[in-house]
C-alpha cells in the first residue's frame, strides 16, 4: 500500500480496484469483461454518491472517469 492509498476512503479504494479490474481486461483484450468492469465502475460510484459515501470531488474524478472509458469503448463489441 502505497502513502497515498492510505488517505483515500474505503468507498474510493473499491473504486480503483475495479478501475484496476477494467484496466487489466483491456490491456488483456478481455473487452466482454472490460465492459462489465466499466459498468460496474459507473453503477458503484453513482450507488457511493447517492448514499452520501463518497465526496462530490471523488464522485466527480471517477464519473469522469467512467465517462472517458465509455466513450473510448463505444465500439466494444461481442
Amino acid at each position: 500500500m502505497n502513502i497515498r492509498s492510505l488517505f483515500k476512503s474505503k468507498e474510493e479504494r473499491e473504486l480503483e480496484g475495479i478501475l484496476a479490474e477494467l484496466r487489466a481486461n483491456l490491456e488483456n483484450n478481455y473487452k466482454s469483461t472490460a465492459q462489465a468492469a466499466r459498468e460496474k465502475l459507473g453503477e458503484r460510484c453513482e450507488t457511493l454518491y447517492a448514499e452520501g459515501r463518497l465526496k462530490e470531488a471523488v464522485y466527480r474524478k471517477y464519473k469522469k472517469l467512467y465517462e472517458e472509458y465509455s466513450l473510448s469503448m463505444r465500439n466494444y463489441h461481442h
